[in-house]
């Protein structure tokens, strides 16, 4: 992609070093150090709780024989609870101007230390707590963590930034279902094993966390650049108010002030709705394995699949998102999953049914997730940076937790299809009233 200087064409190899210099170059003014200490807590981490994402749907219908409403309780409560803190989490981040690590890291904790939990919990209510408590932890990490990538990158490569970050993330999503696998097929009481397993990679990450990854004062001297490009970008910016950073600070009044700009209100709308018709991972992969008649023991390798897709294509459509726009490739994603939809519903039953689901389910989150954050990153001012994403993702997993209630809901009454037919349909909707609500269209050029 980089092409040598014309100027030293007469010597092969000097070319050949100046491109590789410029490109090395490029990478690592796009990905700092932050970034990939950030990316290797969030890939051990994930191996983790991957491993217990990876079988907690077949351990709670078939292990324990929960209803689908009754599943679609706990699911929610699994994917939605976070929304509850994340704001608080944001706000702790945001004040005191360090706080982001070690807020980051409270609740990585919280999320280690409820694993070995699930050991002693075998009813819906105990269960629940437990799950609530895990969410809670990843609430309070999330808008930290993102604020961290976010402040260490520069506005036109962020949406790179975040694509490594979830690239690495995903391999430890992909790495979790196979060691979970592993050790069913090697135990007797196979869920107590991947429990157990899982809480000691968790405490793991918590380590790498805090010995590994810098604090703020960190990254002050990018964060000064950063907000200098940033102001620039917003005195830009079609109908929004003239900001004087340097007067923000970080309250939560200032923080729920912040959907008084257009673009970060729109952003947040649509991530609202969208959600609403996102069916949890957990349905999906359930939905393929009555379509298929996936035995119980190969069921833990479903996820993988979904984690392959997301590991290739977050960094190339990270870095699409940073040249053709965020919002068309945020939306793009989710036409993917609306085709994943689509492909559940028909009658196909070939051997090629999972891999394409899969494929499109991966692409989906490669397409949304960071570059959703990234998106967001640029109308939110510096020093509200955590609270200002916590934002959005509050609004997106209170969305998913309602879609996850009523998806478990209309699969008990009315059955699997017509349940996943509302969710497709609602989508579609969602998707097309989204592109009429998309932020402003600028695209950041690359910093002299």
């Amino acid at each position: 992609m980089y092409v040598a200087d014309s100027r030293a064409n007469a010597d092969p190899s000097a070319g050949s070093t100046t491109g590789i210099a410029r490109r090395t170059a490029r990478v690592s003014a796009a990905v700092t150090p932050t970034v990939f200490a950030l990316g290797a807590v969030s890939l051990i981490t994930d191996v983790s709780s991957e491993m217990v994402t990876a079988v907690l749907p077949l351990y709670l219908v078939t292990g324990l024989g929960l209803s689908p409403l009754g599943f679609g309780l706990l699911d929610g409560i699994y994917n939605g609870f976070s929304a509850l803190v994340r704001l608080a989490g944001g706000h702790l981040a945001d004040r005191g101007g360090g706080r982001h690590k070690w807020i980051a890291g409270i609740g990585y904790g919280i999320s280690a230390l409820c694993k070995p939990l699930l050991l002693l919990a075998h009813t819906l209510t105990p269960i629940g707590l437990i799950l609530a408590a895990d969410r809670t932890g990843k609430g309070l990490r999330t808008a930290p963590r993102d604020a961290l990538i976010s402040l260490s990158s520069t506005p036109e490569n962020r949406g790179r930034a975040f694509g490594v970050h979830r690239a690495m993330d995903t391999a430890g999503a992909l790495l979790g279902p196979l060691v979970a696998f592993l050790i069913l097929r090697a135990t007797v009481d196979g869920y107590d094993a991947v429990f157990t397993v899982s809480f000691c990679v968790a405490v793991v990450g918590v380590l790498v966390l805090v010995l590994f990854v810098p604090g703020s004062s960190s990254t002050a001297a990018p964060r000064t650049e950063n907000a200098a490009r940033e102001r620039a970008v917003g005195e830009k910016a079609v109908g929004e108010r003239a900001v004087d950073e340097k007067a923000v600070r970080p309250t939560l009044r200032a923080a729920f002030a912040l959907l008084a700009r257009r673009d970060l209100r729109r952003i947040t709308v649509c991530a609202l709705l969208l959600g609403l018709a996102t069916v949890s991972d957990s349905f999906v992969y359930l939905l393929l394995q009555r379509r298929l008649g996936v035995p119980d023991r190969w069921f833990a390798l479903l996820p993988l699949g979904t984690a392959a897709a997301f590991l290739l294509l977050a960094v190339p459509l990270g870095r699409l998102a940073d040249r053709v726009g965020r919002w068309r490739v945020f939306l793009g994603g989710h036409g993917a999953l609306l085709t994943a939809y689509a492909l559940l519903l028909t009658s196909w039953h070939g051997t090629a049914l999972p891999y394409a689901v899969l494929l499109l389910h991966g692409a989906f989150y490669a397409a949304t997730d960071g570059v959703l954050m990234a998106a967001a990153s640029d109308s939110v001012p510096e020093e509200l940076r955590s609270s200002g994403l916590a934002l959005v993702q509050t609004g997106q997993a209170a969305a998913r937790f309602v879609c996850s209630l009523g998806f478990g809901a209309a699969w008990t009454l009315w059955g699997d299809r017509t349940a996943l037919t509302a969710s497709a349909v609602a989508l579609a909707v969602c998707a097309a009233f989204a592109m009429t609500l998309r932020p402003g269209r600028r695209v950041l050029e690359p910093a002299p």
